[in-house]
C-alpha cells in the first residue's frame, strides 16, 4: 500500500489536527514542550489542547475531553501521568482517532503490574483499531513537513536541517542526539520517531510505513531489541526493492547482556550475534559506531549491495599520520589498504605521481586540487579494490574549499567505485560541503573503517530456503538418545546402543567403545563424571557403567538417569560444534564453529538465521578459523566438508520444528573427504 493511501502513515506523519492531551499552559514544563515545538518549527495544522479546567493553553483553544474536540482528529500525544492513561486511551479510541502516542512510563519496563497495564492499554485501543506508539515515547517528527510533536529537548533549537534520512529510535533522548549530531555537519533528517517500549508499534513497522515515502532516501535504526522480528524482514525486503538502505545501530554487543542457556550453543548463540545473523540475512547494514550510524547512509544511498566484494581499498592522503590511523583501522575491522595494481599504477606514473606501498601518500604535494583528483582517478582504475578513500589533513580545517575540490573533481569525473573522505582535524565547515555534494566523509578513523567495514558485508536479502517437515515424535524430556534419534532423521545417523542398566549387552558393537550417562538433565555429562571413553571389551563396559551410576548419582543426585549410550569410539581430521536454537529476539538460528569441550572458550563460531542452503553452510565452513585447515592449508589432508555443509543444512532444518527451543551436536567428528561426520554427542530441549 502506498503511502498516499495508508491511513497510519498519514496519521502518523501528515496529521492535520493533533490534540495534546494533557498540555501544560506552563512553558516551562516537560507537558509544554510538544505545543512549543510544533508551532515553533511552523506546524500550520490544528493544535487541539485537552485540560480539564483551562479555556486556553499557550494561546490555543482547549478542550476538558477528548470528546469535546469537533471534528475528526488524526493524532494523540498523551501527555498524563501513568494512572491517567489507562482511561484516556479508551477515550481517544472511542473518539475514532487513527494513532496515539504515550509519553508515560512505568509500564512493561517497571515489573508485572505494569506489564499488565501495558497490556490492557493495547487490548483497549485494539478492540477500537487504534494504534499506539510507545508507551515511553519521545514522539514522532516530519521535518520537511514541519511537524515537531515531541517533547525532546534538543528541538528547542531555532532551525533543524530538514533532509532525507528517517530515523527511527527506540531510545527518545538518542533521537535528538543524533538529529542534533547530524545538524552540526549539515546532515538533515526528513522523519525521526521514538517508540519507547513498542507494546504495539515496532520500530520495524513505523520503518516499513516510510519505505515507500518520497521524502525518504535511507532508513537508520537505533535498536535496544528486535521486536517482532517479521516487521524488520519485511522492511529490509521492500527497502531493497525500492533502492532504500536500511542501516542499524544495535546495542548489546558486550557479552555482559548475553543470554545463557543450558547447551554451549545456548552460551554461544547469544543475543547479539544472533541479531548480527539477521541483519545479514536480511540485508540491513550494521554499524558499531554512533557516528558511523549518521555517516554511512552517504555511501549506500543510491546504490546496491556490491556485487562482487574485494575487502580493500586505495587510499591516499596529504597527512602520513592521518593516511596510517585509516589503514590501521580498516586493517583491524578486516579491510586491507591495498597498494595499485598495474593498472592504477600506470596511471599515477603519467600523472606524474610517485607511488609506494599501501598508502598513497601526496603530503609534499599538499591538497593541491588537481593533485587530489589525479590520485583518486588512478586508484579508481585499480581491479582489485572496492572504495577510494580520501584522507585530507590541515587544509581541511583551514581551507575548505580547497581541500573537497580535488574529491568533488574526481567524484564529477564519473568513475565507477565509490569515493570517500577521512578529515583528519576538526574540520565541520569541509564535512558540511562533502555533505552537501553527496559524499560521503568521516569525522574519525574508527568510524570510517566501520562504513566501509559495512558497506563491505553488505548483503542483498537472502531467499528462505524450503523447509520441509521433519515427521518425528519427540518425548517431553528428551535425552541423548532422543536428541540422536532425531538428528538421524534428519539424515544424521550414527551407530550407538542404549542400555538400561549396568549388565544390559550392547549387542554388536564395536570396540573400543564410548560410554555416556543418560539424564534429560545433564547437558555436560563430563563435569558429572558422566562420560568414560576408550572402553576395550564388553567385561570392563558392565565394570564402568556400574561405577558411572554410583558417581553420577553422588554428584548430581537430582538428576533423572534413564540409563546409558554406548557407541564405538571415532576419530576424525577435526572436531565441528553444530547446533540450533530459537533465539528469543530473531527466532531461529543456526551455529558452526569449532568443537569440542573448548568450544565456550574459544567462541570460533559463526551464525545464520535458519534454514540455510548448502551455499551458505559452505561460506559458513570458510568463516570458522578451526575448520580452515580441513580445506587443505599447506597439504594438510582434506576433511569431508561437503558433508559437514550438508550437516548444517539438515539442522537448519529444525526451524520448522515449533517444539523445539535448542539441539545441538558437539563434537560433530569430520573424516577425510568423502568419508562423512560422525555425531559424537547430541543434545536437544524442548520448547516450554
Amino acid at each position: 500500500m502506498g503511502t498516499s493511501m495508508n491511513p497510519l502513515h498519514r496519521a502518523l506523519f501528515q496529521p492535520r489536527r493533533i490534540a495534546l492531551i494533557g498540555a501544560s499552559s506552563d512553558p516551562g514544563r516537560l507537558t509544554a514542550r510538544a505545543q512549543l515545538y510544533l508551532r515553533r518549527h511552523g506546524f500550520a495544522g490544528d493544535i487541539l489542547p485537552v485540560h480539564p479546567r483551562e479555556a486556553q493553553v499557550l494561546g490555543e483553544t482547549a478542550y476538558p475531553t477528548v470528546a469535546d474536540i469537533p471534528g475528526e482528529v488524526d493524532l494523540a500525544y498523551i501527555l498524563l501521568n501513568t494512572p491517567q492513561v489507562e482511561g484516556v486511551v479508551e477515550a481517544v479510541a472511542a473518539k475514532g482517532i487513527a494513532a496515539a502516542c504515550v509519553l508515560a512510563d512505568g509500564f512493561a519496563e517497571s515489573g508485572p503490574e505494569g506489564a499488565a497495564l501495558q497490556a490492557r492499554l493495547v487490548a483497549t485501543a485494539g478492540r477500537a483499531g487504534l494504534r499506539i506508539l510507545g508507551p515511553n515515547s519521545m514522539g514522532v517528527v516530519n521535518l520537511n513537513d514541519r511537524i515537531a510533536c515531541t517533547v525532546n529537548a534538543a528541538f528547542e533549537a531555532e532551525t533543524l536541517p530538514a533532509g532525507r534520512i528517517a530515523l527511527i529510535s527506540q531510545s527518545g533522548s538518542m533521537m535528538g542526539a543524533i538529529m542534533s549530531r547530524g545538524a552540526a555537519r549539515g546532515i538533515g533528517f526528513s522523519h525521526l520517531v521514538g517508540t519507547g517500549n513498542e507494546a504495539d508499534l515496532s520500530a520495524g513497522e513505523i520503518a516499513g510505513l516510510l519505505v515507500d515515502d518520497p521524502q525518504v532516501d535511507a532508513i537508520l535504526l537505533f535498536l535496544e531489541a528486535i521486536r517482532q522480528p517479521h516487521h524488520y524482514a519485511d522492511l529490509a525486503r521492500r527497502a531493497h526493492a525500492a533502492g532504500k538502505p536500511v542501516i542499524a545501530y544495535k546495542l548489546g554487543r558486550s557479552p555482559y547482556g548475553a543470554e545463557l542457556a543450558t547447551s554451549h550453543t545456548g552460551a554461544l548463540a547469544g543475543s547479539d550475534a544472533a541479531a548480527e545473523a539477521f541483519f545479514r540475512a536480511h540485508g540491513i547494514l550494521r554499524v558499531t559506531t554512533l557516528e558511523g550510524l549518521i555517516e554511512l547512509p552517504a555511501l549506500a544511498v543510491s546504490r546496491c549491495p556490491p556485487a562482487r566484494v574485494h575487502r580493500a581499498v586505495g587510499v591516499t592522503t596529504t597527512t602520513g599520520g592521518g593516511g596510517a590511523m585509516a589503514v590501521d583501522c580498516l586493517g583491524v575491522a578486516g579491510i586491507e589498504a591495498r597498494a595499485p595494481d598495474a593498472a592504477a599504477a600506470a596511471r599515477l606514473d603519467a600523472a606524474g605521481i610517485h607511488h609506494h606501498g599501501r598508502l598513497l601518500d601526496l603530503t609534499l604535494a599538499g591538497a593541491k586540487p588537481d593533485r587530489v583528483a589525479a590520485a583518486i582517478d588512478a586508484l579508481q582504475a585499480a581491479a582489485d579494490t572496492d572504495l577510494v578513500l580520501s584522507v585530507i589533513g590541515s587544509s581541511a580545517q583551514f581551507k575548505p574549499q580547497d581541500a573537497v575540490a580535488g574529491i568533488l573533481r574526481a567524484r564529477d569525473a564519473g568513475g565507477a567505485k565509490p569515493v570517500a573522505a577521512f578529515l583528519v582535524p576538526q574540520a565541520d565547515a569541509s564535512l558540511r560541503l562533502l555533505a552537501e555534494a553527496g559524499i560521503p566523509a568521516f569525522r574519525t578513523p574508527e568510524s570510517a573503517a566501520d562504513c566501509i567495514r559495512a558497506w563491505c558485508d553488505w548483503l542483498a536479502p537472502r531467499p528462505q530456503p524450503a523447509l520441509p517437515a521433519i515427521d518425528h515424535a519427540l518425548p517431553e524430556r528428551p535425552d541423548e538418545a532422543d536428541a540422536r534419534r532425531l538428528f538421524a532423521a534428519l539424515g544424521l545417523a550414527s551407530p550407538f546402543a542404549v542400555l538400561r542398566t549396568p549388565q544390559d549387552a550392547p549387542g554388536d558393537m564395536a570396540w573400543p567403545a564410548a560410554l555416556k550417562i543418560l539424564s534429560p538433565d545433564l547437558a555436560h555429562k563430563t563435569e558429572v563424571g558422566g562420560v568414560k571413553l576408550g572402553i576395550a571389551t564388553p567385561e570392563a563396559l558392565v565394570q564402568e557403567a556400574a561405577a558411572m551410576q554410583g558417581r553420577v548419582a553422588r554428584m548430581a543426585p537430582g538428576a533423572s538417569l534413564t540409563g546409558f549410550l554406548v557407541q564405538p569410539m571415532a576419530r576424525g581430521l577435526g572436531e565441528a560444534i553444530l547446533g540450533f536454537r530459537r533465539d528469543p529476539e530473531v527466532g531461529p538460528v543456526v551455529l558452526l564453529g569449532t568443537g569440542g569441550i573448548t568450544a565456550e572458550l574459544f567462541r570460533d563460531v559463526t551464525l545464520r538465521l535458519a534454514p540455510v542452503d548448502e551455499v551458505e553452510a559452505m561460506a559458513m565452513i570458510a568463516e570458522v578459523k578451526g575448520l580452515r585447515p580441513l580445506a587443505g592449508w599447506r597439504g594438510l589432508p582434506r576433511g569431508d566438508l561437503p558433508a559437514l555443509a550438508r550437516a548444517v543444512v539438515a539442522v537448519s532444518r529444525l526451524a520448522s520444528r515449533a517444539d523445539i527451543l535448542e539441539a545441538e551436536i558437539n563434537p560433530l567428528i569430520i573424516h577425510v573427504e568423502s568419508d562423512g561426520v560422525t555425531v559424537a554427542d547430541a543434545w536437544v530441549v524442548r520448547a516450554g
